[in-house]
């Protein structure tokens, strides 16, 4: 995956051949924020940047920064599911909560 992290903001990072550049936004969030680098170094510099920049902005403003995310996550699943997952969370003395989580961090590896 192609990310950095800062300030508990991510960017997605992709390669533009033509410019021979790499470019980053801010993902999780509706605002568009970018930057872009010729080195690694340039990029996480011109990301730092970017992010202080926004906050910078957001408070100059009065217009809150926009979050990644809350860290609230609804889902809806079948009763079968629900009921193996309240299960399963029980047996392994957690909340479905708790094992949710445990089981959403080691599938994206975080």
């Amino acid at each position: 995956m192609n990310i950095m992290k800062y300030k508990d903001y991510i960017a997605h990072i992709e390669y533009d051949e033509e410019y021979r550049i790499f470019v980053g936004h801010l993902a999780g969030i509706k605002d568009i924020v970018g930057f872009h680098g010729s080195t690694v170094d340039e990029l996480e510099n011109a990301f730092h940047e970017s992010v202080d920049n926004y906050l910078a902005l957001s408070e100059e403003t009065g217009r809150p920064a926009q979050k990644p995310y809350s860290g609230n996550l609804m889902l809806h699943v079948s009763p079968e599911i629900h009921a193996a997952v309240a299960t399963v969370s029980q047996v392994q003395g957690k909340s479905i909560n708790q094992w949710v989580s445990e089981v959403l961090e080691k599938a994206v590896h975080v």
